[in-house]
């Protein structure tokens, strides 16, 4: 194996995460943690220590964490896949981890949550930081399936679809689903590519085969076999159309 194949492989990009690591008892309150999830987590705005995991993370990320406990909650004790989600911060893209502890007779005494900084693995090394919101460009988003986490270039990616706090991703192979929202993805995007077109729609630029109109409103038609017309708000189309070759960019 070349040098180049070896620093690109999973086991090397596994070497090189780091890991934080946060014990929680039953109740879901903090009982310890690695240096690393005291470098990343606001532990000084958060004194006394023992307080609650979501309490933790960013207000937009505490319904995930909770969500995320629930699930492994119900988990049953044979259970050997931990529970797995994205969440953004700033700089960086987190997944995490959580698996139950249980004593002999299977009562859940705590949890561990675990999370690994993967923004080298979504991001490429020279992408450009919005000097506002420090976001690195995603070159490859996260995608969440049966506690598996797996990542799409987003040149695959056809539209995301905004799904309250998560979103859908649609690639030529179907629909996947990513825990980051379309607000987290839009600001992580490259607006070369990838545009907003409407609240709840993100469209890749290089996958639309149709600009139409019916009435007072326009929509896009992707490439591939999605079926489905994509709604354009008003307030977009002049950028749109720039944005296609069709006028000049205002």
């Amino acid at each position: 194996m070349d040098a180049r194949a070896t620093h690109n492989s999973a086991l090397y990009l596994f070497e090189k995460f780091e890991v934080g690591v946060v014990h929680l008892d039953a109740l879901r309150t903090v009982l310890a943690m690695n240096d690393y999830a005291r470098k990343v987590l606001p532990i000084g705005e958060k004194q006394p220590f023992d307080k609650l995991v979501s309490s933790f993370h960013p207000e937009r990320s505490k319904s995930k964490v909770n969500f995320l406990l629930d699930q492994a909650s119900r988990c049953p004790v044979g259970n050997e896949t931990p529970m797995a989600m994205i969440i953004n911060i700033p700089e960086q893209v987190l997944l995490i981890k959580v698996t139950r502890l249980a004593n002999h007779l299977g009562a859940t005494t705590g949890f561990v949550l675990v999370f690994y900084d993967v923004t080298q693995v979504v991001t490429q090394d020279d992408a450009p930081v919005d000097s506002q919101q420090r976001n690195r460009r995603l070159s490859r988003i996260p995608m969440v399936a049966n506690h598996k986490v797996a990542f799409v270039d987003t040149a695959d990616v056809l539209c995301l679809e905004s799904q309250a706090h998560y979103t859908r991703i649609l690639t030529p192979d179907g629909f996947h689903f990513c825990n980051l929202s379309i607000s987290d993805l839009a600001s992580r995007l490259d607006p070369a590519q990838f545009m907003r077109v409407h609240r709840c729609f993100i469209v890749n630029l290089q996958a639309v085969v149709e600009l139409g109109r019916e009435g007072s409103k326009t929509h896009i038609v992707l490439r591939g076999k999605h079926p489905a017309p994509i709604p354009v708000s008003r307030s977009e189309v002049a950028q749109l159309r720039a944005a296609l070759g069709l006028m000049k960019r205002i």
